[in-house]
């Protein structure tokens, strides 16, 4: 396999007076097919953050070099940084446009892609329109609606901010068809599939007994402790057994005065969550604003059925009713899925390992940036 694409592209750079361009081929043979396939991913969200961006974005790093390429980040590390209002834990850069151009020309990526929209993805985009370079986006999170449950900033003004961002892309990604049409809906253009992926071997690997202390039956849900997750709607369920909440965030302390009988335990990682998804009985997925929901995947995987709203996200992940239900009353919900099969959670979830979800992105890079196809090695 060589580098050379099927329709060369030159990266170029103002340096002073001079035109540098970027090489179009890189030496032959494995090892240099997997050092020069660079792709640059920009990302405001990034470690200790844990959710779901994050997550995606790791486990994608992990598979990539199979396909004989390679991901380099440019995240908020190195920068100073400030607190995202309402979002402490998220913390933005305060780099200037000229450190941005350093990290992206001293990478040289074959491809570059912008995962976020705040701070590191603007300069990325900039950067990338004044150089005329292009590049491929991600919608990962409904900014849009999570503002809306803070401020009074109507839903078209935010759509209109994101249409502006995306739109300058060789193309947007986006996790389910339903998340497409709505995007679409809202004046989106050139949206591609992106197939979603867990660690199907971690998950599935769980030891139950993790929460055998706790009254049966569990019911757990794992996100963000925030406001547009809505795990209030799960706290406030008239369920027999226990409640349990994995995660934190800004509304963690409310939640836990409010709902003293639930399980707050905090954030989870690695074989400690896989654990505790194998001793629950339901997961249950209360959010009605995600665009996708990877825990559900993770909670399959481990055989755990998901009761959950009707909703983009669940729509999409949720098609084996063997593995889930989804009833606009959340508590029918979980209780019916007590009775399902977790041979067939586990099953189902199989089919979304993260090698395949990294296949998906490349083939989407490649096929949007008109690169050479990324190959198995």
């Amino acid at each position: 396999m060589t580098l050379i694409t099927s329709k060369p592209v030159r990266f170029h750079r103002s340096v002073g007076d001079t035109r540098v361009a970027w090489p179009t081929q890189q030496a032959s043979g494995v090892a240099g097919e997997a050092q020069g396939r660079k792709i640059l991913i920009a990302t405001d969200a990034w470690r200790p953050q844990v959710n779901g961006v994050v997550r995606t974005l790791s486990g994608l790093a992990q598979e990539v070099p199979q396909f004989g390429a390679q991901i380099r980040f440019l995240t908020p590390e190195g920068f100073s940084t400030l607190g995202m209002p309402g979002y402490p834990e998220i913390r933005l850069a305060l780099a200037s446009p000229t450190a941005i151009a350093q990290r992206i020309e001293q990478e040289a990526p074959e491809a570059i892609h912008i995962a976020t929209e705040g701070p590191i993805g603007v300069m990325v985009r900039h950067w990338c329109l004044r150089n005329r370079v292009p590049f491929t986006t991600c919608y990962h999170t409904r900014y849009p609606e999570y503002v809306a449950a803070r401020w009074p900033v109507p839903l078209g003004m935010s759509y209109g901010v994101m249409r502006h961002f995306h739109n300058a892309a060789a193309a947007t990604m986006a996790a389910t068809q339903g998340l497409m049409d709505d995007l679409s809906s809202h004046g989106f253009d050139r949206l591609v599939l992106w197939q979603r992926g867990v660690d199907t071997e971690l998950f599935s690997g769980g030891r139950p007994g993790a929460l055998d202390h706790l009254p049966k039956p569990i019911f757990l849900c794992v996100a963000r402790v925030a406001v547009e997750k809505n795990i209030d709607a799960f706290l406030a369920l008239d369920l027999p057994g226990s409640k349990v909440v994995v995660g934190d965030g800004p509304a963690r302390a409310e939640l836990q005065q409010r709902f003293p009988d639930a399980h707050f335990l905090g954030i989870k990682h690695g074989l400690e969550l896989a654990d505790i998804y194998a001793s629950a009985d339901v997961f249950v997925f209360p959010s009605r604003t995600d665009t996708f929901g990877l825990v559900m995947l993770e909670a399959m995987s481990a055989g755990l059925p998901v009761a959950a709203f009707p909703v983009t996200g669940p729509l999409e992940i949720i098609r084996d009713p063997n593995c889930g239900i989804m009833n606009n009353d959340l508590r029918a919900a979980a209780l019916q899925a007590l009775g399902l099969s977790k041979n067939a959670c586990r099953a189902y979830a199989s089919g979304f390992t993260l090698a395949e979800s990294a296949r998906s992105f490349l083939n989407n890079i490649s096929t949007s940036l008109r690169l050479r196809p990324f190959e198995a090695l």
